[in-house]
């Protein structure tokens, strides 16, 4: 083999062992020139728009997948502008399991994990919520709890952006649960659990 023949086989093995390596060095090169093409930062504005906004408004009529709201007592906790004193969703173990996750996550860290108002940032030097089990929020229709979560009320904020509307009902459902296992008495028990109770306690 001539020198000529020896010097080009040891460039095509140099050239398919360097390929890949170049291919990667082109991808990352082309990869950056994309992260680093002009785009809006939030809410700036727009030369391009007529109305100079960079963040585009919802076209009319658009409803989010899951967000289209038929049922007035269930979209807003009101039936006829009345509060709804009966939950809108079928009460089950399920719905109530997932009240408490979502309410020791949401709710407790002011109301406390049994709702008395006694939550970490109230601990803390905030504003005390009031208890749930006073009388005056233990006769409160269900509907309250849903249109607190979704409106706010006096130093609480709206929570609709982070809780969604059936999450809502579940934590609403909870703080009823909550309210009964505060208050409950031996007779509120069924007679199965209620003569478990008086044995044990012998």
């Amino acid at each position: 083999m001539s020198r000529l023949d020896r010097g080009t086989a040891r460039g095509r093995r140099a050239l398919h062992w360097a390929a890949p390596f170049l291919g990667a060095l082109l991808l990352a090169a082309c990869q950056q020139q994309m992260a680093d093409q002009p785009r809006y930062q939030p809410l700036q504005k727009s030369t391009f728009f007529g109305d100079e906004r960079s963040a585009r408004p919802l076209p009319p009529g658009t409803v989010a997948q899951g967000e289209l709201r038929l049922d007035d007592a269930f979209s807003t906790g009101k039936s006829n502008g009345v509060l709804v004193d009966r939950l809108p969703v079928p009460l089950t173990l399920a719905l109530l399991e997932r009240g408490q996750e979502r309410f020791d996550i949401f709710c407790s860290p002011c109301h406390g994990r049994v709702g008395d108002g006694d939550g970490m940032i109230a601990r803390r030097g905030f504003r005390h919520p009031p208890s749930y089990h006073i009388d005056r929020l233990r006769q409160e229709p269900i509907g309250h709890f849903f249109d607190v979560m979704t409106n706010g009320f006096g130093a609480m904020p709206s929570y609709a952006a982070q809780v969604p509307l059936q999450d809502r009902w579940a934590i609403a459902a909870y703080i009823r649960a909550l309210q009964l296992s505060q208050n409950a008495t031996l007779a509120d028990l069924p007679p199965g659990e209620r003569q478990r109770l008086l044995g044990e306690s012998r």
